[in-house]
């Protein structure tokens, strides 16, 4: 499972030897239930994660409703942007929806492998830039793309998701009723049977 890991940092720049091992000594295995949180709203974030196997929902709570914002899946970095803020707390949560087998790192583990290894820095900072810039493109598509468009995304690059996933939260996700969702999927569907 490890490999995952190192496949995945392989894909930001090269790794010696040396570095893959450093970066296996250091990962810490972590196994969550469905149902457990990995961070709540106000917590400080001090972990990210590297999911190996399940899903994981991200949310906020606005007037008591759950409003989701993001979904984790295989081979996805967790990253809080409020991690890279000073004594702020999380405006999310990070909740399993699936039981999850994740490599949890934090920042004081990563800083003593950049001080060894210095391309590691480099290859972290990339993957980082890239997390960010899946928040940005979330966050344009909420706005430039009606609910069934945000829909058909979401199948498309998840094409397993209506079995892992509640329908009220993907409706939540895409900014509709799960009335609404059930009205979505049943003009796709007629659609692509014709």
């Amino acid at each position: 499972m490890i490999n995952k890991l190192i496949n995945n940092f392989l894909k930001y720049g090269n790794l010696s030897q040396d570095e893959k091992d450093a970066i296996i000594q250091s990962t810490e295995i972590k196994n969550f239930r469905k149902g457990e949180f990995l961070l709540r709203e106000g917590q400080k974030s001090v972990d990210s994660y590297f999911i190996l196997k399940g899903c994981v929902r991200q949310y906020y709570t606005s007037n008591e409703d759950e409003i989701t914002t993001r979904f984790f899946f295989e081979e996805d970095w967790v990253i809080s942007v409020n991690e890279y803020s000073e004594n702020q707390g999380s405006i999310h949560n990070w909740i399993c929806v699936e039981d999850c087998i994740v490599i949890a790192g934090n920042e004081q583990k990563a800083r003593q492998l950049f001080e060894k290894f210095p391309g590691l820095e480099t290859i972290s900072r990339k993957i980082v830039e890239k997390a960010f810039s899946e928040i940005q493109r979330s966050v344009i598509s909420y706005h430039s793309e009606n609910p069934e468009q945000r829909y058909l995304s979401l199948i498309t690059n998840h094409p397993d998701i209506l079995q892992r996933i509640q329908q009220y939260h993907i409706a939540s996700f895409i900014g509709v009723k799960p009335e609404s969702l059930s009205r979505i999927r049943k003009r796709v569907t007629r659609r692509r049977s014709d």
